[in-house]
């Protein structure tokens, strides 16, 4: 192939191809003439790198036809752009609208354990058939305390972490059974009501709320977000709704996902806040009201985001251009 005459012929076309790319806005005309412009430019890079592989040239053409390729599919955008939509839009709307689902687990689990507290609490024979009484002074004089301060802050922070992801994500992974997921809160709500029942019927009522306040109001919460989407997710294919079974399940999985890596960060904070804060020499009532100001902030950030981003119609799923295309749904 003789490169000078396919330059001299083509130069044209590659001039005309990089004025658009160069253009801010462009007509339709103009869109349609770019679109053909860079699949016919890319034949020419091919020719040129098969044919008379000449450097220079095959360097000119294959910058162009990545910036007319930027120009006709959009170029990606930066990774924190991304991550500041995620934690702005659709985190916060995910968890906005699975609200109906986790709010009716806080209150399962909420009215499971308190009555379970006050029952043991108030039956001394009950606490009897828990445990004996060395094991009742035992947990309720040193346990319950020294859970929260015999390892250092900084690997107590990565235990608690982790001890709490897997348990979010076992109520949301096992959500898609809904049975597996009720078993597992009720397991821990049993638990719960188990330890604040023999603390309260021992005069410790002050101490077990005290301690397990400044943090579990948080992490309790980012629980019932994982088990309410989870919940949602299961009943996804029992109830489909408008949608096609597949694509209800595939969108409420992508919605599940999007709340499992939120709550990643709620989680830490909820971490860190019973390593350094519960354990800690501050009041009693300051340590609460950090706990409280942290269930509120997380609230306020639901609600208000995640409020704003439902009323202008996201919904937690990933943006178009990044799922499937679908045919409409009658």
């Amino acid at each position: 192939m003789d490169i000078d005459a396919f330059v001299a012929r083509h130069n044209p076309e590659w001039q005309r191809l990089e004025a658009l790319v160069g253009r801010r806005r462009l007509t339709g005309a103009e869109a349609d003439e770019l679109v053909a412009l860079y699949q016919r430019v890319a034949t020419h890079l091919s020719v040129v790198q098969t044919r008379s592989p000449d450097p220079a040239l095959a360097g000119r053409l294959s910058t162009l036809v990545a910036r007319a390729r930027s120009a006709v599919a959009g170029a990606s955008a930066p990774a924190w752009r991304d991550m500041g939509r995620f934690f702005a839009v659709t985190f916060p709307v995910a968890v906005y609208r699975a609200w109906p689902w986790w709010c009716g687990v806080a209150s399962t689990f909420s009215l499971i354990s308190f009555s379970m507290i006050f029952y043991i609490a108030g039956h001394p024979d009950v606490q009897a058939r828990i445990a004996t009484p060395a094991e009742i002074k035992q947990l309720v004089d040193n346990d319950f305390a020294n859970y929260y301060s015999e390892h250092p802050a900084r690997s107590f922070a990565a235990q608690v972490w982790t001890n709490n992801a897997l348990v979010a994500a076992a109520t949301l992974i096992l959500g898609i059974t809904l049975l597996l997921t009720a078993y597992v809160l009720f397991v821990n709500a049993v638990n719960v009501g188990l330890v604040g029942g023999l603390m309260v019927g021992n005069d410790h009522a002050a101490q077990f709320f005290g301690l397990i306040s400044p943090h579990g109001i948080l992490e309790l919460t980012a629980v019932f977000v994982a088990a309410g989407a989870g919940l949602k997710l299961g009943w996804a294919w029992i109830d489909p709704g408008p949608l096609p079974r597949g694509r209800a399940l595939a969108e409420a999985g992508r919605v599940a996902v999007t709340v499992a890596i939120g709550l990643v960060a709620v989680l830490a904070l909820s971490g860190v806040i019973e390593a350094f804060v519960t354990p800690s020499p501050l009041p009693t009532a300051a340590r609460i009201g950090i706990g409280v100001v942290a269930e509120a902030a997380f609230l306020w950030y639901v609600i208000r985001l995640g409020g704003r981003a439902a009323r202008a119609g996201e919904t937690g799923d990933l943006a178009l251009g990044r799922r499937e295309d679908v045919l409409p749904v009658a």
